[in-house]
This record gives C-alpha cells, structure tokens and sequence, in this order.
C-alpha cells in the first residue's frame, strides 16, 4: 500500500469517525424535536463580478428575514434565469456550506453557526463550470458541466476545516461532451452516486467506495422521460426524479449494483418545465417547481416507491427556479425569478400554506439551500 494510499485511509478512518458522532447527534436532536427550531436559507448570488452567499434567518415560524451577504472568493457565471441549468449549486452538509463559483471554476467551504458564514477554504473544481455539490460523510463530489464534463472528488477534512481533493478522482460522464449535466447526489443510505444528464436523457450511477474513490466509468440508464433534471434520493433508496421536457415524475430503486429499477414511469404533473424536485426527510411527499406553469406539484411516495400526483398546483408564484426543504421538512422555500424567496408551510398532508415572500435576489441568482 503507498504512502499516499495509508495517509488517506488514515485520514478518511478519523473523519468519519467524527463525521459519525455528529449526525448521530444531529439524528438525536430531531428524533426529539417536534417543531423546527430557527435556523437559515442560503441563495447564490452567481455574479460574474464576485459570487456570494445571501443569508436569511428563518424564525420557528418559518418566516425569513434577511441577515448578511458573504463573498465565496470566487465568480458567478451570469445572469438571467437559471444560468447554470442545475440543483445542488449549493449543499449543506454537517455544519458546513459547499458554495460553486463556475465563474473561476472552483468550489468554496464554508462553517456555518447560526446565520453566520465564516469561508474556510476555496479549492479548483477539477473541471470546468462546477455547478453542483453532494456529501457524504467525509467525501464530496463536484460536478462539472463545462468542458469535457465530470465529477471530481474532494475529502472533507473537519478538523483542519478544508477541502482536500482527491487525487485522480476525476471520472467522465456517459454521455461525454453531449451530457448537459445538471445534478449529482450521493444516495443516503448506500454507496452510489448518481448525476442525471438533460442532453443525452440517461441518469449516470457511480459506485464510491471506502476510500472515495467512485468507478472508473458510470452505468447509464435511459431516462423513462425526456430530459431528467433535479432528483431526491430518499432514505428507502428511491430516486425520484423530474422530467422538465416532458413535463412528468419517475421513481426508480437505487441498487447496490449500480442499477436502477424503474418504478413509475413518467407520471404527468399537466405542468411545464419541472427542474427541480425535493422529497420530504420521512420520504412519502415530493415538491417540483414547475418553472414554465409558475407552479410548484405535490406528489405523494408509497412505501413500494411509487408516486402518484397529489396537485398539480399546490403552490402558485412566479417562475419556480430551485427550491429547498428545512431541515425538518417542516419549511418549503422557493426561490423565484421576479428576485423573491417564497415560504410554505408542509402540513402533515402534504399541502402547502403560504407564508410570505421576501426579495432582494440578483438576477442571474442560483441554488438555494435551508435549514
């Protein structure tokens, strides 16, 4: 075994250990808790001048109000709506934000403690134009839309509080040059890794091993519709995916084997350009925000991982561009194209109750996280 082999295990070994011992604490503290306590809603501000993070406060309530702007370091790559054509452009993961900046093709770290961002470190994507994050544990996956697109991996180190990348992790995407990527997640509870391509129609999964290390080569699967876009992957192992040319939903079973099972086949939601979907963290409600009909569906996910169509139109706002659940998936917050954050709250039947906008987000603003 090299040098550089045992230095990594070492370190990966001492990471998740730690990684270990907080989300289990985290686990405890919501198993616990029946309300949402306070926390926050991040939105990029993608400028090409200078990227940064805006941050809102949430109240218990789930109402929001601003906080602070706080600079990656790095560019935006644009404006208009929905520049980087993704979800996932910022993650939140154990205490730290993961911010792209596809402007200056890297990727910023940052410790999050209440509403208050302190940058820690800001590291070159492995690619060009990142424009989505996923975490596990101590391992983190960019994905690159530019270029040659591809993943690249990253460890997260929490004691010195960086990024370390990790050596020839890089991995193509199956459909090359012609995958117009626009997501990559890992899935919660087993060992894949999943990036979903809009210009070829195929969802790529990867195998990740102990040392983070993903396969050589993905194995693609056709899409059941017609540009797959965002997906949530929920703790029984379903991916649910949106369709935003054809305007549908599919769910699928993630296997261990790099497969995936189709479950339900592109279920119409009757709305236009779905991007962008959430599932709720006990698993049996999906969100889409349909940015064509200026809508957001519900839909409801049996234990088997089938879905079927609650409401095509369960929330109503202006072009739908990302959204985000609170940690509780008591809060849905939609980030919209007329510059507003929108928030619902998620009843216990999986409707939605208004809660108010606020506004202020640049043009050309991308990705939103909560919670």
């Amino acid at each position: 075994m090299s040098f550089i082999t045992c230095r990594l295990t070492f370190l990966l070994r001492t990471i998740a250990f730690a990684t270990a011992l907080g989300f289990a604490s985290i686990s405890i503290a919501q198993a616990d808790s029946e309300v949402d306590p306070p926390g926050a809603v991040y939105v990029l501000s993608n400028q090409p001048s200078g990227n940064s993070v805006l941050v809102y406060s949430r109240a218990a309530n789930g109402i929001l109000n601003y906080e602070a702007t706080y600079s990656t370091g790095g560019k935006g790559a644009g404006t208009g709506a929905d520049p980087l054509g993704s979800q996932g452009s910022l993650t939140l993961a154990a205490g730290f934000l993961f911010a792209v900046n596809p402007g200056s093709n890297d990727v910023s770290l940052f410790a999050v403690d209440g509403s208050k961002l302190t940058l820690l470190d800001r590291k070159p994507s492995g690619g060009q134009m990142p424009v989505s994050v996923t975490v596990k544990g101590p391992i983190a996956y960019v994905l690159n839309a530019g270029g040659t697109p591809n993943i690249n991996g990253f460890i997260v180190d929490a004691f010195g509080k960086r990024l370390v990348p990790l050596p020839g992790s890089q991995r193509p995407l199956a459909g090359g040059n012609s995958a117009q990527p626009a997501q990559v997640t890992f899935a919660p509870e087993g060992n894949e890794l999943l990036v979903t391509e809009k210009g070829t129609q195929l969802i790529d999964t990867y195998y990740v091993g102990f040392t983070g290390y993903a396969s050589k080569t993905p194995t693609p699967h056709a899409s059941n519709g017609v540009t797959p876009f965002g997906f949530s992957i929920t703790t029984r192992g379903y991916a649910i995916v949106s369709e935003a040319g054809s305007g549908s939903v599919s769910s699928y079973e993630v296997e261990d084997s790099k497969h995936l099972t189709s479950i339900s086949a592109a279920i119409p939601l009757g709305q236009s350009a779905p991007c962008w979907l959430v599932t709720t963290g006990d698993g049996r409600f999906a969100y889409t925000a349909n940015a064509g009909s200026d809508s957001i569906s519900s839909l409801r996910i049996a234990a088997d991982g089938t879905v079927r169509l609650l409401n095509p139109t369960a929330g109503t706002l202006s072009a739908p561009l990302d959204m985000a659940l609170s940690g509780h998936s008591k809060f849905l917050y939609v980030r919209e194209g007329n510059g507003a954050v929108s928030g619902f709250r998620v009843m216990p039947d999986g409707t939605l109750e208004p809660l108010g906008s606020v506004t202020g987000v640049p043009s050309g603003a991308q990705g939103i996280a909560a919670r």
